[in-house]
């Protein structure tokens, strides 16, 4: 079993890895001869598959093992690949292999940088008036200090070594991704930070308002409901004509954020699994702009989730109405502006 390759784009690769890590601590991570896959499946929350070209992140990559493509299964901390990643940023070169340290399987980055040694000295106009003749109007031609500073790059080498688990195929063909029914609404997002920074503003203020209610409540039912409100639930909804709808209510809030003229990218008929006017979507279409579907969402999860923003990507929402959604987050290869590759989120919806 053999892995060696370079990193490109490592900003992008550093990136995913911080967005992955904001929602588990462990990924599962299949390498073949084409595709690198990424999966996180929490204990709670929401689940994220990552299915990249190998020539998104790799380059010269080599790959060997006794299964099927040449496929290689790791159960990878995401932590200290992400810490690894942060410091090949703006590196010179970096590397990926894997070896084995006193018998214990490793991802081993090896990061080449150039640094800059300085060294100087220098001196200054003598201070000596009576010496000077220019002491007589020292204004005409201020003293400074002369700096003589040597620079030379060298380079420096850094090499981070990542444990690993190597998992069996068995092992890993009993992860299955979700299956969910066909969508009734798909939207393209507004930019997801934006997005973020009002969620995040929603579930600061329930939160606020839950800890105000436990103070001034004195039933068990007012005191049960704050503690529920630690764990806010965000309703979001959209429709197929172009606007999606955040909306936060509790006892004493309900507040609303709304955007408008956003897209609802058309579907391929050879894609479906039925004619196009039967979709669900279609349905939600002809019904007009009152026609929403929504799920509910936990604000803490939804926050991790809208991390994934600092990808930069193009992101589309599906809606099962009441059931779930599913976000695509199309991740840009810098060398290639047509090519893109998919990050997929399944989010769940809670009951209300």
């Amino acid at each position: 079993m053999r892995f060696k390759t370079d990193l490109k784009n490592v900003r992008t690769f550093s990136k995913l890895a911080a967005a992955l890590n904001s929602l588990e601590k462990i990924a599962w991570v299949r390498l073949d001869d084409e595709t690198v896959r990424f999966t996180v499946i929490p204990d709670t929350g929401s689940q994220v598959w990552a299915s990249l070209s190998v020539d998104l992140i790799f380059d010269n990559y080599h790959i060997q093992s006794a299964e099927p493509n040449n496929t290689i299964n790791l159960e990878l901390p995401l932590g200290p690949l992400q810490r690894a990643l942060k410091s090949a940023v703006g590196s010179s070169y970096a590397n990926l292999r894997l070896t084995k340290r006193d018998g214990i399987p490793m991802l081993s980055m090896t990061i080449h940088t150039m640094t800059k040694d300085g060294a100087g000295g220098g001196g200054g106009a003598r201070q000596n008036r009576d010496a000077d003749p220019f002491a007589d109007n020292p204004d005409l031609f201020p003293q400074e200090p002369l700096e003589l500073t040597m620079k030379r790059e060298r380079e420096k080498i850094i090499t981070q070594d990542i444990p690993v688990r190597v998992l069996h195929p068995d092992t890993v063909e009993t992860i299955m991704q979700p299956k969910v029914r066909e969508p009734d609404v798909h939207i393209q997002l507004p930019p997801l930070l934006q997005l973020k920074a009002i969620s995040d503003r929603f579930t600061k203020l329930a939160v606020a308002s839950s800890s105000s209610s436990s103070t001034t409540g004195t039933s068990a039912s007012s005191a049960s409901g704050s503690r529920g409100n630690q764990n806010p639930k965000l309703t979001l909804s959209a429709n197929m004509h172009g606007s999606l709808r955040l909306r936060l209510t509790t006892e004493t809030l309900d507040i609303t954020s709304v955007w408008n003229g956003l897209e609802n990218p058309e579907l391929d008929p050879s894609q479906l699994a039925m004619p196009l006017e039967e979709h669900p979507s279609t349905r939600f279409k002809e019904a007009g702009p009152d026609k929403w579907a929504a799920v509910r969402v936990d604000g803490k999860d939804w926050s991790r989730v809208l991390s994934v923003g600092r990808l930069d990507g193009r992101v589309i929402a599906c809606f099962a109405d009441d059931h779930a959604l599913i976000l695509y987050v199309y991740v840009p290869h810098v060398d290639d502006a047509a090519a893109e590759d998919v990050v997929t989120y399944y989010v769940s919806s809670f009951s209300s």
